[in-house]
């Protein structure tokens, strides 16, 4: 499908996201706000790409190519002419609007706009346009380049043909695409890993089993690659504590209500791998 593709936000997901783009041929804009944030990005991208070099995984000609795809800038303008629009910027929907209200004054008529949020409903996020048929969750997983899961979601007013321009734009960089057809929030895999880490984290509080045994049964017994309060810090406990908070606001179903260790923890900066300590030491 390749063609030309917009990222807003230069963070770890749209970083990835840029990154498994431009080696499958789309020519990518990765726009932040800040010179800083960009040059975090792409110094990441390219550290990845060396790496893959090194397990023989890419050819080098091929990473330096692909790097070339990309060019980044702090310019919103610079996305006019994209064919897709991915935004991964914060999880605050004030935000999401402010930067859909930009892009429904600057790009094509055709052009479809992406979500990569993971929790908030994307009906929420397309009120900010005149076009909600063309806006659609692309919601993908961390690490973009590692995790094979793309999950699509229909917002209340999405159309066929943007959902499956969505699909192919997802296949076309190497992902597996389920669709979520009626737009909660969380979709499909925030509220089951949310209700998981949710659980898990009150067991742990009330001192029913320790954080190794907890993530111990599930990785034996149900088969999980990680258990989830590693992939908790991961994730980033902030991260999830935001989701998990988004779903509660949405349906008071209290299976999403975090305990308040999760949220002392993040208080306390004990958010995860990227800080140091969570519920493990790094």
């Amino acid at each position: 499908m390749a063609g030309k593709l917009a990222v807003i936000g230069a963070g770890l997901m749209g970083s990835g996201i840029a990154q498994v783009a431009a080696q499958a041929g789309w020519d990518v804009v990765l726009r932040d706000v800040t010179d800083e944030a960009l040059t975090r990005g792409t110094d990441g991208i390219k550290a990845s790409y060396d790496r893959f070099v090194g397990k023989g995984r890419l050819d080098a000609d091929a990473a330096q190519q692909a790097l070339g795809r990309i060019t980044a800038t702090t310019d919103l303008d610079a996305v006019a002419d994209a064919d897709v629009v991915v935004e991964a910027v914060f999880e605050k929907l004030e935000v999401k609007h402010e930067i859909f209200r930009a892009l429904d004054r600057l790009v094509k008529d055709e052009t479809v706009l992406a979500s990569n949020t993971s929790a908030i409903p994307i009906t929420k996020i397309a009120a900010a346009t005149a076009r909600p048929e063309r806006v659609v969750g692309v919601h993908f997983f961390s690490p973009v380049p590692m995790m094979q899961l793309c999950e699509l979601v229909r917002g209340h007013r999405t159309s066929d043909s943007a959902l499956a321009t969505a699909r192919e734009f997802a296949e076309s960089v190497g992902k597996t695409c389920i669709v979520v057809n009626r737009d909660v929030a969380g979709f499909v895999t925030t509220r089951l890993l949310s209700a998981l880490v949710v659980e898990a984290a009150k067991l742990y509080e009330s001192g029913v089993a320790t954080a190794e045994d907890i993530d111990l049964a599930c990785r034996l017994g149900f088969g999980h690659a990680m258990g989830p309060l590693a992939t908790a810090d991961l994730t980033g406990v902030d991260i999830l504590l935001h989701a998990a908070g988004n779903i509660y606001t949405e349906t008071q179903d209290e299976k999403f209500a975090a305990p308040e260790l999760m949220r002392r923890m993040v208080d306390a900066g004990d958010i995860g791998r990227k800080s140091g300590q969570g519920f493990y030491t790094y």
